[in-house]
C-alpha cells in the first residue's frame, strides 16, 4: 500500500475518530524532542512538522518562540489543526499536502525539520524522494528528526515487515541498517538509537535518527 492510498484511511479517522481515541495523537511533546531542545543540539528557529496530524507539537513549538509549518496529508486534520491553534491563541501555519509527492511552496528553508512517526507510514520505494525533499526544504547544517517503528517491534500482528496496526492502518518496520543507508546519502548521522518507549496505549520499539543536512548529497564526508 502506497502513502496517498494510506491517506484515504487517515483522513477517515481524524474525520471518525476522537482525538482522545487515535494512539499517536498527544498533547505532550515526546520527551526526545523536549531533550533536543533543552539540550540546545536544537536551536529556536524556523521548524516543519512533518505529518503533524492535529498540530499538537507545532502548537508547543510556536509557543517557545519558533516560526513552525505543519503539513499533513489529511484535510480534517489539518482544518482540526488549525482550530486548536487559533483557540490557544497561538499563530503557526497549516498546510495540507501529500508528503511523498509534490511539496507545496514552504518559502524560505528550514533550521529543523521532524517526522515523529510518519515514516513507517511510507513504503521503502517511496523513501528516497521524501528524504531528499526533505533535504531540499533544511537551511545548510539543519538539523532533521525522524523517529519511526522498529522491525522488533512486536505490537501488531504478522512476521514480515509490513503490518496493519490495530487502527488498520500499513506500516513498514525497519532495520537500523536500512535507515542508515537512507539518510547517510544526505544526512550526516549524529546520534542513531533504537528505544522502547511506552506508546499511549501499548509499547514499541522504536528508530530514533537525529541528523544534520550534508553539503552536498552523496558525500558522505560531510
Amino acid at each position: 500500500m502506497t502513502y496517498k492510498q494510506s491517506l484515504e484511511h487517515f483522513e477517515e479517522i481524524y474525520r471518525e475518530s476522537s482525538p482522545e481515541e487515535i494512539p499517536w495523537n498527544s498533547q505532550t511533546p515526546p520527551a526526545l524532542l523536549v531533550e533536543l531542545l533543552e539540550s540546545g543540539k536544537v536551536q529556536c528557529g524556523r521548524a516543519l512538522d512533518l505529518g503533524c496530524g492535529l498540530g499538537n507539537y507545532v502548537i508547543w513549538l510556536a509557543g517557545l518562540g519558533f516560526d513552525v509549518i505543519g503539513i499533513d496529508g489529511s484535510p480534517t486534520a489539518i482544518k482540526k489543526a488549525k482550530r486548536n491553534a487559533k483557540m490557544k491563541n497561538v499563530k503557526c501555519r497549516f498546510l495540507v499536502a501529500d508528503l511523498t509527492g509534490d511539496w507545496p511552496d514552504l518559502q524560505k528553508p528550514f533550521d529543523f525539520a521532524y517526522d515523529w512517526g510518519l515514516l513507517h507510514h511510507i513504503s521503502p520505494e517511496q523513501r528516497p524522494g521524501y528524504v531528499k525533499n526533505v533535504h531540499r526544504a533544511l537551511k545548510p547544517g539543519g538539523k532533521y528528526v525522524s523517529v519511526c517503528f522498529n522491525e522488533r517491534d512486536a505490537a501488531f500482528k504478522g512476521t514480515c515487515k509490513h503490518r496493519k496496526t490495530n487502527m488498520g492502518t500499513a506500516v513498514y518496520l525497519s532495520s537500523e541498517q536500512e535507515l542508515r543507508e537512507l539518510f547517510g546519502r544526505f544526512f550526516e548521522i549524529i546520534d542513531f538509537r533504537v528505544l522502547e518507549i511506552a506508546g499511549k496505549f501499548m509499547k514499541h520499539v522504536f528508530n530514533y535518527c537525529f541528523m544534520q543536512k550534508r553539503k552536498d548529497p552523496d558525500n558522505r564526508c560531510g
